[in-house]
């Protein structure tokens, strides 16, 4: 492959991405719907002070109060593999851009 080749395929992939985080962004998430699907958030990001140890060992982030837009975008990140970590990326695989605006929706209005 060509390193103008490969240029344009990088370039098609960072529109793409930026036309689905568009696309999350337009979304109106529903925090209470996402009531109904966040356990499999709580099970990690729920659990004060918790550290993973897969891939490495490292802390938890705390998603309550955090920017809506970031979490959005976040989880884009993940499903596009744009951010590498293997367990978030397995769960954002199967989000749909409204699942994400609602997680994003719900973690944004949560106590901090």
């Amino acid at each position: 492959m060509s390193h103008r080749s490969a240029a344009a395929i990088a370039a098609i992939a960072v529109a793409l991405s930026s036309l689905a985080v568009a696309q999350a962004q337009e979304l109106k998430g529903d925090a209470a719907a996402a009531k109904k699907k966040i356990a499999r958030c709580e099970g990690c990001h729920g659990i004060p002070g918790y550290r993973t140890a897969y891939p490495v060992v490292y802390r938890v982030p705390k998603l309550g109060g955090q920017q809506a837009d970031y979490i959005a975008k976040a989880l884009q990140a993940y499903k596009s593999g744009e951010r590498s970590h293997p367990s978030m990326r397995g769960i954002a695989a199967g989000l749909s851009d409204q699942d994400m605006a609602d997680f994003a929706a719900y973690y944004a209005g949560a106590a901090k």
